[in-house]
């Protein structure tokens, strides 16, 4: 049945040459722009709760999940980890180097804008960063109060085969793009007089959802990621800070929040059962809330998972298409055919509309929490199995603390 268009979202091209976009948003699914949330919610959470990386909280599985990988993947993974190191590390200084030249004194928001899509960034914004998001171990590096947020597309092709090698290779080749990518726009930024900060996509001073959403870049999906108008969530975000004087953009309104729950094409799919259907308040945001225990180890075991992004009608049709094929008829586009949800897992088979694989129990206990909780846990059971710890186990967990202290908390990561 048609619906009536509420309104229609006009969005730039992925190119400079691009011709914009116009998405009509139907009166059903017709919301507020951005995020609903409640400010002094999400005020109240950043305060007296803040937010801390996965590469912290969570780096007893980041180091588990290896230990699950296929020789195939494993060997990709240690290659990817070597080609992008430096870059990572290059990002993590920048907030120290000085402008190469004298300011010139004006609006500099279309001078990066350009300059991003001739690098070839698919997609760029501007808006405050909100430090109210970021992480605990990054409230002191962070520097500078204008973000500039940038979108790389990954292959569209090898992102349709999820979950394989082939689309881990999209997955994280984009990423060691993105950051060589950034690490020039930042050096232009010098170049017109004023500082910039890559805050990488591989070592995150913040979630940077809530600040492309704020930027009209998109909103956020019942999947828990970015969904765009030019890649639904088949994009690698990252952030360049900087002082220089800009014009921030404002969030959009893309019918996004409503729609999803037309849809849940991603939560029916989900292998591992991990996202909700109903949405939740969660620190002042409503949202589908994802479980990190359920999705953490299908994601790891099967070559990054992502059936979520697969599945996802605006990544895999465009958010043109899917928005009019709404309008037009009151359906969701692919919704229950095989081309949009249909999977395959290693070693499971294939998974078409109605189908899900089932897991033995033991995949979803894995290492919780950061690297030296689980090593108490792991020790704590040890001198509570009956017979207590023996001196051998306890000088090796002695050994092994010591060992994580000394080294301290890495926040570097990228899965």
């Amino acid at each position: 049945m048609p619906k009536k268009v509420h309104h229609v979202v006009r969005r730039t091209g992925t190119t400079l040459e691009s011709p914009v976009v116009e998405i009509p948003v139907a009166e059903d699914i017709a919301g507020v722009p951005g995020i609903p949330q409640i400010e002094k919610d999400v005020a109240f959470y950043s305060r007296e709760y803040p937010l801390e990386s996965q590469n912290v909280e969570k780096a007893a599985d980041r180091e588990w999940s290896w230990s699950v990988y296929t020789p195939e993947v494993y060997e990709y993974r240690e290659l990817h980890e070597k080609a992008n190191a430096p870059f990572v590390a290059a990002a993590a200084t920048t907030g120290e180097i000085e402008p190469t030249a004298e300011p010139v004194d004006r609006d500099i928001t279309e001078d990066i804008r350009r300059k991003a899509y001739e690098l070839g960034f698919g997609d760029v914004g501007f808006t405050r960063y909100d430090r109210r998001y970021t992480f605990q171990s990054k409230k002191r590096w962070v520097k500078f109060p204008g973000a500039i947020c940038v979108a790389l597309e990954q292959d569209y092709a090898q992102t349709q085969s999820l979950p394989s090698l082939e689309a881990e290779f999209a997955h994280f080749g984009t990423y060691e793009t993105e950051n060589e990518q950034c690490l020039a726009l930042a050096d232009f930024i010098r170049s017109l007089g004023y500082h910039a900060q890559v805050h990488s996509p591989n070592d995150n001073s913040s979630p940077f959802l809530p600040m492309f959403v704020a930027a009209g870049m998109g909103q956020l999906g019942a999947n828990g990621q970015l969904l765009s108008p030019h890649f639904g969530s088949r994009a690698r975000l990252a952030i360049i800070t900087t002082d220089g004087p800009m014009t921030y953009d404002e969030p959009v309104d893309y019918g996004v929040h409503k729609f999803c729950q037309e849809c849940l094409v991603c939560a029916d799919r989900c292998p591992a059962r991990a996202i909700t259907r109903d949405k939740v308040w969660y620190r002042g945001v409503e949202k589908n809330k994802l479980i990190y225990d359920r999705c953490r180890p299908v994601m790891s075991t099967y070559e990054g998972c992502a059936v979520c992004m697969k599945a996802c009608p605006i990544q895999r049709y465009g958010m043109k298409p899917v928005m009019e094929h709404y309008v037009e008829t009151g359906e969701v586009l692919g919704k229950r055919t095989h081309n949009l949800e249909g999977f395959e897992l290693r070693e499971k088979g294939y998974f078409g509309p109605g189908e899900l694989p089932s897991f033995d129990r033991s995949l979803f206990d894995f290492p919780k929490g950061t690297k030296d909780e689980w090593l108490f846990a792991e020790f704590k059971d040890k001198v509570e199995d009956g017979n207590g710890a023996t001196p051998e186990e306890t000088a090796a967990f002695v050994k092994e603390l010591r060992a994580i202290l000394d080294k301290g908390i890495s926040t570097i990561g990228d899965e």
